[in-house]
């Protein structure tokens, strides 16, 4: 029976992780009570009990709770960060376990991981396949527009919408320095900064992430059916991302994955005009944080992915 603590359980992400864990028959969460949570020595013990750490931080108390656990020396666990902090930092491997060959591997492997964030990995899992098959150029100037549920937004963005309804539909990150660009531009394969425009919605999940594309404009001149195979290739096998047809109606909504841990992926495109846009639609607390994070789990416990991926779909 693996052991797991999650340090910072009481929020949306950690919620959603506990909820998902104990689901899993081979995990055991182990938590402290709530007057000790902010206990240094209390999580450090712990900390040397267990197999595993989540994570659940800000960023600051995040990169000191990983330098608690490393203290431990021989007794220190695996960690696994959802916070931003370590997303680019060489010396942890990036838990998207189906953005490249082997890096399920790699995760697996690892004593540190750091959790992707939701809006890379629906960008991440459009433009990284693509730019390996040398059908987008890694300079290519990438505008990624995407809109999520307020769920994503932190406590504060919750408790504005659940209070007093929020706005319908708002931009933000309008200074262009929205936290999520790095990952996406070292992970996707990028040279080129990309424009990053997100938004949020007044529901509370879901995620749509989409690239416009003018596939006159990429080297390869490619179609639609080629971008599309291109993921189909890349993403066969997957349990958890799906290259998904058209929808017939020319609609996507983003609450049709809720509660579930799949990334879906589209391709339209308009030949006539020679356009594309690229989309990816997925749960921004399931595959987007909570979802991915058990999946990163199961990896570097070495739990039976299969067994493990139908409780998660039935939890």
């Amino acid at each position: 029976m693996a052991t797991v603590f999650i340090d910072g359980e009481s929020g949306t992400t950690g919620l959603g992780i506990r909820e998902r864990l104990d689901a899993l028959r081979d995990v055991t969460v182990k938590s402290l009570p709530a007057d000790r949570r902010r206990d240094p020595a209390a999580r450090r013990d712990l900390m040397a009990e267990v197999d595993l750490v989540v994570l659940c931080l800000p960023d600051d108390a995040a990169k000191e709770s990983a330098a608690m656990a490393a203290s431990l020396g021989n007794a220190a666990p695996k960690v696994l960060d959802a916070s931003t902090a370590h997303r680019v930092n060489p010396d942890w491997v990036y838990g998207f376990a189906e953005m490249i060959p082997g890096q399920a591997e790699r995760i697996a492997a690892s004593r540190q991981v750091a959790n992707p964030g939701c809006y890379p990995t629906g960008g991440i899992g459009l433009i990284r396949p693509l730019i390996d098959a040398g059908l987008l150029p890694a300079d290519y100037p990438i505008t990624i527009n995407a809109v999520s549920g307020y769920s994503g937004g932190g406590k504060s963005m919750i408790q504005a919408h659940d209070d007093t309804g929020g706005p319908a539909f708002e931009l933000y990150g309008l200074g262009l320095e929205h936290k999520h660009v790095p990952e996406t531009q070292l992970y996707g394969g990028l040279t080129t900064r990309p424009i990053f425009v997100p938004s949020v919605g007044h529901y509370r999940q879901g995620m749509l992430v989409s690239i416009p594309l003018h596939l006159d404009a990429l080297p390869a001149k490619p179609t639609g059916a080629d971008l599309r195979a291109a993921l189909q290739q890349h993403y066969a096998g997957c349990e958890l991302v799906r290259v998904v047809d058209t929808p017939a109606d020319g609609k996507l909504e983003p609450e049709a994955l809720n509660d579930t841990d799949q990334l879906e992926l589209y391709v339209v495109a308009n030949e006539k005009r020679r356009q594309a846009i690229l989309i990816a639609r997925l749960d921004n607390l399931g595959k987007g944080a909570s979802g991915a994070a058990v999946q990163n789990i199961r990896l570097m416990l070495g739990l039976h992915q299969g067994v493990a991926a139908r409780a998660l779909e039935n939890a």
